[in-house]
């Protein structure tokens, strides 16, 4: 039997059309509004459609998903870099890493900082084999 990884899926105009719509904006969309977007493409595409082609696009890296345990929102960005949502209005913006280290950058481009949450992820010196310092 196959494991689901060594499975390759077929690339559809599906997700095709919702990637580029990803790709297109900077808004950080939910999935309703991909879905309203793509049916201006595709007029049949069903909900259930969007939401399976983002996860299979999430899980093949294409494509990132941001929630707050309430809503989600994708980004079709996948470089390296921070989002700041506003409290007020929801917005998520794009924020560049030199930007976190550079508090009044942000500031004087209208931006107010309550918190900042940075979560680092990658490999450890032990599993890379290296000895601590």
């Amino acid at each position: 039997m196959l494991k689901k990884d060594n499975i390759k899926r077929r690339n559809t105009y599906q997700r095709q059309v919702i990637l580029e719509i990803l790709k297109s904006t900077n808004i950080h969309p939910t999935a309703d509004w991909i879905y309203e977007k793509a049916r201006k493409e595709i007029p049949n595409i069903s909900l259930g459609t969007v939401y399976r082609n983002l996860k299979i696009l999430k899980e093949e890296g294409l494509i990132l998903e941001l929630t707050d345990g309430k809503q989600s929102r994708f980004d079709g960005r996948i470089d390296n870099h921070f989002h700041f949502k506003c409290e007020k209005c929801g917005s998520i913006f794009d924020v560049e890493p030199e930007d976190i280290f550079i508090k009044y950058n942000l500031e004087e481009k209208g931006f107010t900082i309550r918190t900042i949450d940075i979560n680092l992820t990658g490999v450890c010196s032990k599993c890379n084999g290296e000895k601590s310092s």
